[in-house]
């Protein structure tokens, strides 16, 4: 066996995996190993071939991070792939601490722990840790454990397994504990049982303080004392959810910039994303950042195209609707716009421009958020078909055109309505 090949191909599913389900990486796994099957394809490669495909899976710093690897192994290890878990993680960027210990535990045979959410779960529930997982304390003290119980015979093994527990039978919700094969040794289980030992008897429940430092206060990896026992959630009681901050929001007015008649069919502008930040070297409409009040948007914007397009006629921009679209760490709200040049052709496309059939569209690097902007701006056009629900799109009511039959209805009910019901149905879902 290859073991560089091994270990590229562990290397990248357990990226794709990260924050992502894996039946949503199947087919994107698939097609990235029959595209680049080494990490010598991967290398030479382009950062726009690798952004093209990866396009739809999300948090794409990951595909790039990839091929920063990639090039590195190649260009500067001599097409080795590191063999330790240390070694890993401190050559390789975007490898931490997890995908180092998976690379060296599934493709090398090294005897190391992983931890990863799944495994987390499974250790929580195993030693009734409650504690914050998400703290420096409580981390250390799982990746110790992972440490202690990984089998140096079988490691990668024996990691997988320890995941797949977490995936499939130890889950957040409704856990089979049941078919878990280490419930016997689940103190979390065995805290269900005597909380409904003690609910039965009508006894007050206490802590299970079990090797847990008496007489020094409050136990580090137990649950605060703020936070009881909830005996509708057994042993998803464990772990504690880790508080997490909500996304900042901004806002952005963004145009689909269309030349219906250009030469060899309409065509739409696209402009590259800066190669650093959100959304990285990505494609996208001509946008700008405003205030979500809205005020002055309209001239930014235009601002914003004519800078790429040259002169355009300002009465023609049209607002749309707008795409609500939460990243990691953002919650963008998509102000959409739509012009139409009706056989105005720039002289010239600058650098980072590109005009695109829509056919050339759904298959460039375009990040789901524009994918869903155009699904407004189509929903908008004669002869197209409507935006999808699960889009959360939401289009203004004057631009909505009733059916002869709602204008009937509207007709007979409109003496016993405000005259501003309507705007009631002005956001579509």
């Amino acid at each position: 066996m290859d073991l560089n090949r091994r270990a590229y191909a562990v290397w990248v599913s357990e990226v794709m995996l990260q924050q992502t389900q894996v039946a949503t990486v199947i087919n994107y796994y698939t097609r990235w190993m029959q595209k680049w099957p080494t990490l010598q394809d991967l290398a030479s490669a382009s950062l726009e071939e690798v952004n093209q495909l990866w396009a739809g899976l999300g948090y794409y710093s990951r595909g790039r991070r990839l091929q920063e690897g990639a090039r590195k192994v190649v260009e500067e290890l001599g097409g080795h792939v590191p063999r330790t878990a240390e070694t890993l993680q401190r050559l390789l960027p975007g490898v931490g601490r997890y995908t180092a210990g998976a690379i060296a535990s599934i493709a090398f045979g090294q005897a190391t722990g992983v931890v990863d959410g799944n495994v987390v779960r499974v250790l929580c529930r195993v030693r009734a840790i409650g504690a914050d997982p998400s703290s420096t304390l409580v981390s250390q003290q799982l990746w110790s454990l992972a440490q202690q119980l990984v089998d140096p015979a079988r490691p990668g093994d024996f990691n997988q397994a320890a995941m797949e527990l977490g995936a499939t039978v130890c889950t957040p919700q409704r856990p089979l504990c049941s078919q878990c094969p280490v419930q016997s040794l689940c103190r979390a289980r065995q805290r269900v049982e005597r909380e409904q030992l003690l609910a039965s008897q009508s006894l007050p429940g206490s802590p299970d303080v079990e090797e847990c430092a008496p007489n020094t206060g409050q136990c580090q990896l137990c649950a605060p004392p703020t936070e009881p026992w909830d005996q509708t959630l057994g042993v998803a009681n464990f772990p504690r959810k880790a508080s997490r901050r909500p996304p900042r929001e901004e806002c952005s007015a963004i145009c689909v910039l269309e030349q219906p008649r250009a030469r060899g069919g309409a065509r739409i502008l696209l402009v590259q994303r800066p190669n650093s930040g959100l959304l990285a070297g990505l494609w996208e409409f001509p946008s700008v950042t405003v205030e979500p009040s809205g005020q002055c948007q309209h001239k930014a914007l235009l601002q914003e195209l004519q800078s790429w397009a040259g002169p355009l006629p300002a009465t023609r921009l049209q607002h749309l609707g707008q795409v609500v679209h939460t990243f990691s760490h953002i919650k963008l709200t998509y102000q959409v716009y739509g012009l139409a040049l009706e056989g105005q052709t720039p002289v010239t496309t600058p650098s980072g421009a590109r005009w695109l059939t829509r056919e050339e569209f759904h298959t460039a690097a375009v990040s789901t958020a524009m994918k869903k902007v155009f699904r407004v701006y189509e929903g908008q056009q004669p002869g197209t078909c409507k935006s999808s629900k699960r889009s959360q799109v939401s289009i203004p009511a004057s631009r909505k055109k009733p059916s002869p039959g709602q204008q009937i209805l509207d007709s007979f009910f409109r003496p016993h309505i405000r005259s501003d019901a309507s705007r009631l149905n002005g956001t579509a879902q």
